[in-house]
């Protein structure tokens, strides 16, 4: 089985798995406020669409999604960016970008259901509406419960992927053991062999 998260690919065209630990964090590898536009991912409905079934939600829903549902993406991607950001860095919420995050949350979100066969399932008319309410009630949920402390930015100096550290410990620094992770113990053994304690 696969791990949560969504599959990435580094600068130098590597692909790493990211697991940000939420859902509304996974909306942030879309793009971003700022410099990080030209990161940008959804620049039609399609992509959306395509963020979706990528998306730790469940599989199965048919979602339909307008360009002026498209835009709302953008703008609470962005805000949620900037809110989570904050958190990550301990800096007072900007009630501007928190007040977008609750005005998505306020309308309907997806509707589970259970199927005739017992497995679950999406009542129909998923539309991008709906499915940006259910990402930002999952950011309330997020910001307001026991893991709000744990959000986190990624400690290598050029990453600036945002997670919430989920794991019992609570001590992740890393994006992904196998991207940052791997690059900055790299840097630590070439810096020590070029480098190396004098002798006592």
């Amino acid at each position: 089985m696969e791990s949560p998260g969504l599959t990435l690919v580094s600068y130098d065209g590597k692909p790493f798995r990211f697991d940000p630990g939420a859902l509304c964090l996974e909306l942030l590898t879309t793009g971003g406020p700022g410099e990080f536009a030209r990161h940008e991912m959804l620049h039609e409905p399609a992509d959306l669409v395509a963020w979706a079934k990528r998306s730790r939600l469940p599989a199965g829903f048919e979602l339909f999604v307008t360009q002026t549902e498209l835009e709302g993406a953008r703008t609470l991607r962005d805000a949620l960016f900037l809110v989570t950001a904050d958190r990550a860095h301990g800096r007072p919420l900007n009630p501007v970008h928190v007040a977008v995050v609750n005005a998505a949350a306020a309308e309907p979100p997806l509707v589970a259901r259970i199927e005739p066969d017992g497995t679950r399932g999406w009542a129909p008319g998923a539309t991008g509406t709906r499915l940006l309410s259910t990402v930002a009630r999952d950011a309330v949920d997020l910001f307001t419960g026991p893991h709000a402390r744990r959000i986190r930015e990624c400690g290598a100096h050029d990453c600036y992927l945002l997670f919430v550290d989920t794991s019992r410990p609570g001590r992740r620094r890393w994006c992904a053991m196998e991207h940052c992770g791997n690059r900055h113990k790299a840097r630590t053994h070439r810096a020590r062999h070029a480098n190396p304690a004098p002798a006592t």
